[in-house]
């Protein structure tokens, strides 16, 4: 049998039931098709995958997982009701047939929460390896790969041919931001790099009001440049200036484009700033440097707007500009971070921000955070067929914090004012 369909052998007994399992009925493509991230490959994978797979019959009461272990396989709820908990106590329910029994009740290295049949119920048990980006079709990073259904997609077809053709326009880093991070290069002090950020008054004025946000809780006031840098760390500052000037980035000439930019630009401050907050509690990342790719993980859109914003009005529609964005920005992000020369972490932001199984790195990676950051961001905004916070390859990462799926991040909400001047800081 190939990697697609072995199984975790391992078990642990169950304070309850012990997790002996029944051979259930075999599992049809219609099924696999209803399943994240499953359902994204192509008919011939899904095919092969689909032979011979079995589900798995448990009883009542009986204990799926614990929290803690560790497991190399994903479930599937397919028929039944599971209770999941997690080390603090707190739990929910998730039924077959609804929304959440779409995604793996778990799927990271380590399990996140005890499951519990509350009936008996019918799982499916896969590879996680089958969850992982890198064993999607293969293809180069920057490679513009245009889904079957939009083969006949013109917009995206003009697009992939003027990708291909190398005549992409890459926006420039913004002036301060590239002077500084040539000066660095340089090993500067502070005092030579703040004489850089004051040749643009308006990313210095940002800078120190960003200083003194509650992002950097201290008693004294900054009330220069100066100051800001000295408090916040000069690696610091150099990634909040790329940030600060980041939103010049996101403009068009075209009213219906900058509509596009101006809600990605957003969007991707409201990710940015959770990221901060999270990797600064968590401990497990920089936080500023989170916070940037927070800033960059849909800055692949863009060229893609640039380029339509040239071509007559009647060449597209609306619907057209939504369908080929989720093609182009990761690739093209990828690109543009590449030339722009970001480090190999910031890299894979663009590139797997918004695939919630990615799981490249076995410790907590940028690209962790922002998965966690845009998941919680969705969450909030009421967004359809989310798998829960919990059972994401990224959440089993976390050391010492635990999420919470009935408000998706309790730390989050206690911070919803710190997140929202912070996004004002950024933002103005």
């Amino acid at each position: 049998m190939s990697l697609l369909t072995s199984f975790l052998k391992d078990k642990k007994n169950s304070p309850l039931t012990p997790s002996i399992s029944a051979i259930g009925e075999d599992v049809s493509i219609d099924v696999l098709k209803g399943l994240f991230p499953i359902r994204n490959y192509d008919s011939e994978k899904l095919l092969a995958f689909a032979s011979g797979l079995k589900s798995e019959i448990f009883p009542e009461k009986t204990a799926l997982f614990h929290a803690g272990e560790l497991t190399d396989s994903a479930l599937y709820l397919l028929d039944g009701c599971v209770s999941l908990s997690d080390g603090n106590g707190k739990s929910y329910e998730i039924a077959s047939g609804t929304g959440p029994a779409k995604f793996p009740l778990s799927s990271g290295a380590k399990h996140t929460t005890t499951a519990i049949a509350k009936t008996k119920v019918s799982v499916l048990r896969v590879s996680q390896k089958i969850m992982s980006s890198k064993y999607a079709p293969a293809s180069e990073l920057s490679k513009l790969v245009i889904p079957t259904e939009l083969a006949k997609n013109k917009l995206l077809n003009s697009f992939a041919h003027y990708y291909l053709n190398e005549e992409l326009e890459i926006p420039s880093l913004p002036g301060i931001a590239l002077k500084l991070q040539h000066a660095m290069q340089q090993d500067i002090g502070v005092a030579d790099a703040v004489k850089i950020i004051q040749l643009d008054p308006v990313i210095s004025a940002k800078l120190i009001g960003l200083a003194n946000s509650p992002l950097y809780v201290s008693v004294v006031p900054a009330k220069s440049c100066l100051e800001a840098v000295n408090r916040i760390g000069l690696n610091a500052a150099r990634n909040l200036v790329i940030a600060l000037s980041l939103g010049r980035v996101f403009k068009s000439n075209s009213p219906l484009l900058n509509k596009y930019a101006d809600k990605i630009w957003k969007q991707s401050l409201h990710i940015a700033t959770i990221s901060h907050v999270l990797s600064a509690t968590t401990k497990q990342c920089n936080p500023q440097e989170a916070l940037l790719a927070g800033l960059t993980c849909d800055i692949g859109a863009v060229p893609f707007l640039s380029f339509v914003a040239k071509l007559p009005k009647d060449y597209y529609s609306e619907a057209d500009i939504e369908l080929a964005l989720p093609c182009v920005k990761g690739p093209v992000g990828y690109k543009i971070l590449l030339d722009w020369g970001f480090s190999e972490d910031f890299l894979k932001v663009p590139l797997y921000s918004e695939d919630w199984y990615q799981n490249n790195s076995e410790e907590m990676s940028l690209t962790d955070i922002v998965v966690l950051s845009r998941l919680h961001s969705k969450i909030g905004q009421g967004a359809s067929e989310l798998p829960t916070i919990t059972s994401i390859p990224a959440a089993s990462k976390l050391k010492d914090f635990t999420l919470s799926p009935e408000n998706s991040l309790g730390l989050l909400h206690e911070a919803k004012q710190q997140i929202n001047d912070a996004m004002k800081a950024l933002s103005n």
